[in-house]
């Protein structure tokens, strides 16, 4: 079934993703370096409690909603969006950033072996903790993967007049969560941005004939 290949195939990217970024946590990288847009707002630490909750709320139904109204549309998307997770994979190699707030910083690996850690994060109910007794990533930065997701999803919800403004307002929402909670920089946010539109573009845009 081309949703289940789909899906299988996102994930199957994600998990290379998060092989990276569990090989980039064990390398030092400076942290907390100077951030203009980081400078000019609050950490609100309520909003970095409730990070991934709040990505989880405004992405999940929209994903779904474009599913049950387009799911030709919606088995594309989900490549392109395994395709961005492959791409940040490799800029969390690339780059060597640490935490922008290392003093909020989440508990990191641990004692935890590589497999370990990298079992503890692709589960489905990994991500969303944040507690000792469980693997967190505080490296994997550039660029963001909240960013990258909902912005991915605003893009190929454009064209439909009753879900473009909600996709709009939840991007907004999460850039807004990821920089209050000092979980990225504002570049992060910016090569998000970039990356996710470049690979848009190059697997929906299609030259003019004439």
């Amino acid at each position: 079934m081309p949703v289940v290949a789909a899906l299988a195939f996102r994930a199957a990217c994600y998990a290379l993703m998060t092989a990276a970024a569990v090989w980039v946590e064990r390398r030092p990288a400076p942290g907390g370096l100077p951030d203009l847009v980081l400078g000019a707002l609050p950490y609100v630490d309520w909003v970095a409690r409730a990070n991934y909750l709040v990505w989880l709320a405004l992405y999940l139904p929209l994903a779904l909603a474009f599913l049950a109204s387009d799911p030709a549309r919606w088995i594309r998307y989900m490549v392109t969006g395994g395709l961005v997770s492959l791409a940040r994979g490799v800029t969390i190699v690339l780059t060597g950033l640490g935490p922008p707030d290392p003093a909020r910083a989440g508990p990191g690996l641990g004692g935890r072996g590589a497999l370990q850690a990298w079992l503890e994060l692709v589960s489905p109910w990994g991500v969303f903790a944040h507690g000792s007794a469980q693997a967190y990533l505080t490296k994997d930065l550039f660029f963001s993967g909240h960013a990258a997701t909902t912005f991915l999803l605003l893009l190929y919800l454009w064209r439909d007049r009753r879900l473009r403004w909600v996709a709009l307002a939840a991007h907004v929402l999460v850039v807004a969560s990821v920089l209050l909670a000092r979980i990225h920089y504002a570049i992060d946010v910016a090569g998000a941005w970039a990356v996710t539109f470049a690979l848009y573009a190059a697997r929906e845009w299609r030259p003019r004939a004439g």
